[in-house]
């Protein structure tokens, strides 16, 4: 039985096995023994261990290798003793696995031989089927014999910043070309996210139906739109993204950089939690976004780059803003950056579970 047609609702024995962990009851809004904590980015660059197992290793070549997912997806765990891990992938993974010709080139990011930029080059956007990701859900089989009660946290590209990706055929600062169509063929884009958003639907299912506890919705790029044309252009993918896998009754987070102005929409799309960066105060994100909604974040990572003492006034200052909140997960407002050292974000862990201990 496939992810897409398995019914929902049913819970794996490892989302069972995390029920009562802390990141997922303040995910559901419960009463928790401590704040968790966990970190974008956490498996990546600042480890020297993930460096010795990456080396000579393309990236999404190491998406491929469930050994080594396994084996990155757990490092940040052990390590630093965070409350969930994230599965070690790229938002482009779905993508290549339909069979685009694309690549992520060190120190440019993903780069797409052929853009999408008519609607003959929808064609080329076939459906995601589990097979074509197996390797996902045999690395997350591996991986939740693993982790015991540690919740496991599945991710995905969102519709928009894909569309990015596909459309500029790269990173882009501007997205102008992006942009561009949004505003000049306004069904084409609407055809192009919608196709978007029943990958990413797929790619999530596979996930969870493999025993993610959590998943998050990455949408790097749309703080760069305002708030009207995110609600006309946008946010109908990302709604169409989480109703596909509401049923599941896992936490669904929805973050994306520069969104303060967004907030309060990306709440409206679906998420249970809403990721929040450096930029807005917890308690103002709070009121931006309502009620019904936990939070994540949000220390700016460049702070990890002060002192020691530094680090946890800062800390102090966002832990005071989550007060009210009706649920908090502790995050940085951005990913863990390449040349942070390791043993600031272990001492973070620690510092944050033993300042909010019941």
């Amino acid at each position: 039985m496939s992810a897409n047609d398995r019914p929902q609702g049913q819970q794996t024995k490892q989302q069972s096995r995390t029920h009562d962990s802390a990141f997922l009851k303040a995910c559901r809004r419960e009463p928790v023994p401590h704040t968790p904590v966990w970190f974008m980015r956490q498996a990546g660059r600042s480890l020297p261990e993930y460096l010795k197992v990456r080396e000579g290793i393309p990236m999404l070549e190491s998406c491929m290798r469930p050994e080594l997912v396994t084996e990155i997806t757990l490092q940040p765990v052990r390590r630093h003793k965070v409350d969930a891990a994230i599965y070690f992938s790229d938002i482009v993974v779905p993508l290549k696995a339909i069979g685009l010709d694309l690549d992520i080139k060190p120190g440019v990011g993903p780069v797409v031989a052929e853009p999408i930029r008519t609607r003959a080059d929808l064609a080329r956007l076939r459906d995601l089927t589990p097979e074509d990701v197996h390797y996902v859900t045999e690395a997350i089989g591996m991986l939740t014999a693993e982790l015991g009660e540690t919740p496991l946290i599945g991710f995905a590209g969102a519709p928009f910043t894909l569309a990015s990706y596909l459309v500029e055929g790269g990173p882009s600062r501007s997205h102008e070309r992006t942009k561009a169509m949004m505003y000049g063929d306004p069904q084409l884009w609407a055809d192009l996210l919608d196709r978007l958003a029943e990958i990413t639907s797929a790619f999530l299912k596979v996930q969870i139906e493999a025993g993610a506890s959590a998943v998050q919705l990455f949408d790097s790029w749309v703080g760069a739109l305002a708030p009207a044309d995110y609600r006309r252009s946008v946010m109908p993918a990302s709604v169409k993204v989480f109703d596909a896998v509401a049923g599941y009754g896992v936490p669904r987070i929805h973050f994306g950089v520069g969104t303060g102005e967004l907030l309060g929409l990306m709440g409206e799309a679906g998420a249970d939690v809403v990721g929040v960066d450096w930029r807005v105060p917890l308690d103002e994100a709070a009121r931006r976004v309502g009620p019904g909604k936990a939070l994540q974040g949000n220390l700016d990572p460049a702070v990890l780059f002060a002192s020691r003492e530094v680090v946890e006034a800062k800390t102090d200052e966002i832990l005071a803003a989550a007060k009210g909140l009706e649920g908090h997960v502790f995050n940085l407002g951005h990913g863990v950056m390449p040349s942070m050292d390791p043993d600031s974000l272990t001492r973070l862990v620690d510092y944050v579970h033993t300042r909010t201990a019941v």
